[in-house]
């Protein structure tokens, strides 16, 4: 079961959370839902998870994540500003201070804190830096394939260049996985995974498929971020903090070693067979590598 919940971001940018549980469980006696925590079968006062997608994703790309924390947690997962479900204003901002604003109204306002942030590439990076802004707000964080290095202006001109080469738009979602998955010149080799992910991006229109998102506002989403260093944010994450990396993800294991080493109080879990999508290739490995983590949070 998902529920969405409005939340309104920075700007009065509307935003769209999904909430995931199993459906309400009723008690015997037939007087209603047991528990009266918002999932239905977690009772008030349950821990809180926000889950934040990377570039291009939406709050689905966390269902199977956030089903199964949901039997211990609150999770909760956001469509950030340009994405998914949420509001895509043609003149908003898309800068860092925008998504973190964004991450931060929501948690007030859904009352998830203090929670644990999970963040996958670009929504890790919202996920520190919030945790370094308002560390009342974080009890936890996990980072999952973000790089705290500046990328350069050559990788900025290589995703203008590979958004140009989408073949838009697409017939049917059947010719999205294949291109996504095995035809994209960027895929090494096929990845079925990686097609599925883009599928959930994907939308019906009169004449095909097209992405949910503006390819354009996605670029101005991360120029935000490509021609800047972020350790000096990620040195301020007072709270315990999860480095975890796909093998043959973009965080290489050098660099993913020294954020694990600028954090305060870092630790660091790597997923074999998985690539830059390490939950959604490899959910039930994702699972094994930060669970412990979690449970270590819930004894403290």
């Amino acid at each position: 079961m998902a529920r969405r919940i409005d939340v309104t971001g920075t700007g009065g940018v509307r935003l769209a959370a999904w909430e995931f549980g199993d459906p309400p469980k009723t008690d015997p006696a037939g007087s209603g839902p047991a528990g009266s925590g918002p999932a239905g079968d977690v009772p008030d006062g349950s821990p809180g998870v926000l889950l934040l997608h990377g570039l291009m994703g939406r709050a689905s790309h966390w269902a199977s994540t956030a089903r199964w924390l949901s039997g211990r947690y609150r999770a909760v997962a956001l469509d950030q500003r340009g994405h998914g479900r949420s509001d895509k204003p043609p003149k908003g901002s898309f800068t860092r201070d925008a998504y973190v604003d964004d991450a931060e109204a929501a948690l007030e306002q859904l009352g998830l804190a203090p929670v644990v942030l999970i963040g996958h590439a670009m929504g890790a990076l919202t996920a520190w830096q919030l945790a370094a802004k308002r560390p009342d707000l974080v009890r936890g964080l996990i980072i999952c394939d973000m790089r705290a290095s500046a990328l350069g202006a050559a990788s900025q001109r290589e995703w203008d260049q590979w958004f140009k080469s989408w073949p838009l738009p697409f017939a049917t979602l059947a010719d999205v996985r294949k291109w996504f998955g095995e035809d994209d010149p960027w895929v090494e080799r096929p990845n079925p995974a990686r097609g599925e992910f883009y599928a959930e991006v994907m939308a019906e229109s009169p004449d095909g498929w097209r992405p949910v998102f503006e390819p354009e506002q996605m670029l101005r989403s991360r120029e935000t971020w490509v021609y800047d260093a972020h350790w000096e944010e990620l040195a301020q994450v007072r709270c315990p903090a999860l480095v975890v990396r796909g093998l043959d993800g973009e965080l290489g294991r050098a660099e993913a070693q020294e954020m694990v080493r600028v954090l305060p109080r870092g630790q660091y879990a790597e997923v074999a067979d998985a690539g830059h999508l390490v939950h959604y290739d490899q959910p039930e490995a994702w699972r094994a590598a930060i669970e412990p983590f979690l449970d270590a949070l819930s004894a403290d």
